[in-house]
């Protein structure tokens, strides 16, 4: 299926979800914030948010800083 990934088209398998896109980008673990269309996926649910055809995920990065 073929979804948006930080304005790129993005090509994964069917039923995956938030948590194994993440693992896919090397990202599982991180400190991430996750938009899908338009609304932030907190990550408790991360593993149950399944992507669907046409998706608009956003991913950024959390910096620290002072």
């Amino acid at each position: 299926m073929r979804i948006q990934l930080n304005g790129e088209p993005f090509e994964l398998p069917e039923g995956q979800t938030v948590a194994e896109l993440l693992d896919r980008l090397e990202l599982a673990g991180r400190r991430v914030a996750v938009e899908l269309n338009l609304d932030i996926v907190p990550r408790s649910q991360h593993a149950a948010t399944a992507l669907r055809e046409g998706d608009r995920v956003e991913v950024v990065h959390a910096i620290g800083g002072g």
